[in-house]
């Protein structure tokens, strides 16, 4: 337990005044609009809290750092920010928080080094992460750029950040947290994979042999119970529910509903990982990767499975309009709840049914 507890507080990686401070905060509406199914009065209230919190919590150089026990990562923690505003409908010049989002790519963009790496420093020597949810973020940002400069920049970005997620792939066909190490581990892979399909439907150049590669790493991860474990090198280890949903993830994302695999994956993920919990922990993780599987699918759980996890989520709410998340720190947990919560707004592609 303590490799995974090492390897997903990594994703845990996952501050200054906020930029946002300079301008007044938008203001919700006074009363809710015409909201999409399951999402009731309470949910948008607290998702209108939420935004907020991101939008104050930004500081003058468009990131946002994570504030609890396990580390800032502001690039991993813009990336996951970045994702949850645009899931609000906004761009880098439409709509409420267009201000923020214009920042966090900037942010992102100026992070993108020569290497292809998107990384800052202060990501605590293990960038994989951060590499990936950036790519996630300006990928599905990328469509809805209207500048055709900013749309160039993003696009040099990217195909950057492909080749350097192609050159660090294992020769098993996985990844682990940083770019050189030839080694592998469930949860980062599953941070490339996502992105590199994410910048594959934007239009961005993927070498096919990546990919193919990397679904056949978590095919040969599979254990007997339909679960994941934490590495393939560990051939006896046990399935891992967070990543078993995550890999699910991974798998309807290449369009792969009725893979054999995926479906013994969910429904072992559906066994485990309960709306008011998780079993063995790790549970925002755990919830950001089920509720998007079960969401794109149209799986029939998701109707009983979202207005549980909705309501929990509701309550854990802090009264400043943010999420601990797993005590992990307020950013990671507010932007996590936050996608999970406006999934049937169905806005972003990749998280579209």
């Amino acid at each position: 337990m303590a490799v995974l507890r090492a390897g997903l507080l990594c994703f845990l990686l996952l501050c200054g005044p906020s930029a946002a401070q300079d301008a007044a905060q938008p203001a919700p509406p006074a009363a809710p609009p015409r909201l999409p199914r399951l999402i009731t009065p309470e949910a948008y209230q607290a998702i209108e809290r939420g935004l907020a919190y991101l939008a104050r919590t930004q500081d003058r150089q468009g990131s946002w750092a994570n504030r609890g026990a396990f580390g800032e990562y502001p690039v991993a923690m813009t990336g996951l920010a970045g994702l949850a505003l645009l899931m609000d409908g906004n761009t880098t010049t439409q709509g409420r928080y267009a201000p923020q989002v214009d920042r966090a790519a900037n942010f992102l963009l100026r992070s993108g080094t020569q290497s292809g790496l998107i990384t800052r420093g202060d990501e605590d020597s293990r960038p994989m992460y951060g590499h990936g949810f950036s790519m996630l973020f300006l990928s599905q940002l990328y469509g809805m750029t209207e500048d055709p400069a900013r749309a160039q920049q993003i696009h040099e970005v990217l195909s950057r950040g492909v080749l350097l997620t192609a050159r660090a792939q294992s020769d098993a066909g996985g990844w682990i947290y940083t770019p050189d190490s030839n080694s592998d581990e469930g949860s980062v892979t599953i941070t490339q994979v996502q992105a590199l399909r994410s910048c594959r439907n934007a239009g961005i150049t993927v070498p096919k042999d990546v990919i193919d590669d990397a679904m056949q790493y978590l095919a040969t991860s599979q254990n007997s119970d339909g679960g994941i474990r934490y590495s393939l090198r560990q051939q006896a280890g046990g399935s891992r529910p967070p990543i078993t949903a995550a890999a699910v993830c991974c798998w309807y994302n290449a369009g792969e509903y009725n893979n054999p695999r995926a479906k013994r994956a969910l429904e072992f993920a559906k066994d485990k990982i309960r709306p008011t919990g998780t079993s063995g922990g790790h549970d925002y993780y755990a919830h950001f990767y089920l509720a998007q599987a079960l969401y794109v699918s149209s799986d029939p759980y998701w109707d009983e499975y979202f207005p549980k996890r909705r309501d929990f989520l509701i309550g854990q709410q802090q009264s400043d309009g943010s999420w601990l998340g797993d005590g992990v720190g307020d950013i990671y947990g507010t932007a996590i709840a936050l996608v999970i919560l406006q999934l049937p707004y169905n806005q972003v592609p990749i998280m579209q049914r």
